[in-house]
């Protein structure tokens, strides 16, 4: 069957989609047919993936969106189901990133960063229920990372939201089988995104020596494209997954195998 225009004419809507893997995967899924909403809290960047997607030919619009509010996400698959119809497929990318010691985490750090990540991402997919059993089915990737699964020093809030999108992910699976939504997520590695180039300024290094000291830990010796994360998500969403549900893809450059 291949890839090739595997989302044609399916209803998708990206989280986070307005830089970095966000905006990977909704220009890729723009690409392969999928008519696109574009669910971005910062309206420029989410403004600027449409014309993307529009000047490859694509279609998509934007609504602005706060996935820790569930009127706003409301509102947004409101959106997508008068634009395109109901939604076909969820990818949750939108993530908020805090990391430090655990004496230095405030309680609004923990609620932040759980309240994108992890809240945020079953708001998503309870507004996004309706459409799916309408249609008879869907699919839900999630985006969680290899810190689901790794410790990391002073990474304490941010991994312990992303292992919890693994357990997420996995009981979703589980309790949404019934209605033949498929759920699964991918596990990025260290991956160049403007999330990457902020945490990298605030601890004072230097990027380009930066990039080159995380690509370390790659067995390929370099970090990855979101457009190698969009890949992976791509295929989740498509049915050459269509007996994938509660898995998780790490795509890492092989970082984590041992």
């Amino acid at each position: 069957m291949g890839l090739a225009n595997s989302l044609d004419g399916k209803s998708a809507g990206v989280t986070g989609s307005g830089n970095g893997i966000g905006r990977a995967i909704a220009v890729r899924f723009a690409a392969e047919g999928a008519k696109v909403v574009v669910a971005e809290i910062e309206e420029d960047s989410g403004q600027e993936t449409v014309e993307l997607i529009r000047k490859g030919g694509g279609t998509a619009i934007f609504s602005r969106t706060d996935t820790t509010d569930s009127d706003s996400v409301r509102a947004t698959m409101a959106a997508a189901n008068a634009a395109h119809g109901d939604v076909d497929l969820l990818v949750n990318n939108a993530a908020a990133f805090v990391f430090g010691k655990v004496e230095d985490v405030t309680e609004a750090d923990w609620a932040k960063v759980f309240g994108v990540n992890v809240i945020g991402y079953a708001n998503c997919v309870r507004e996004a229920l309706p459409s799916m059993r309408r249609k008879n089915g869907g699919a839900i990737v999630n985006i969680a990372s290899v810190s689901s699964f790794i410790a990391q020093p002073e990474f304490i809030p941010y991994n312990a939201s992303k292992g919890a999108v693994a357990q997420l992910t996995r009981c979703l699976a589980m309790d949404l089988s019934v209605d033949n939504i498929r759920v699964n997520a991918v596990c990025p590695g260290s991956i160049r995104t403007r999330a990457t180039d902020r945490h990298i300024a605030s601890l004072g290094l230097d990027p380009e020596e930066a990039y080159l000291d995380f690509g370390k830990d790659s067995l390929l010796k370099r970090m990855g494209k979101p457009e190698e994360i969009a890949s992976g998500a791509l295929f989740l969403a498509s049915d050459e997954a269509s007996f994938m549900t509660g898995a998780q893809i790490v795509i890492d450059g092989g970082a984590t195998i041992d």
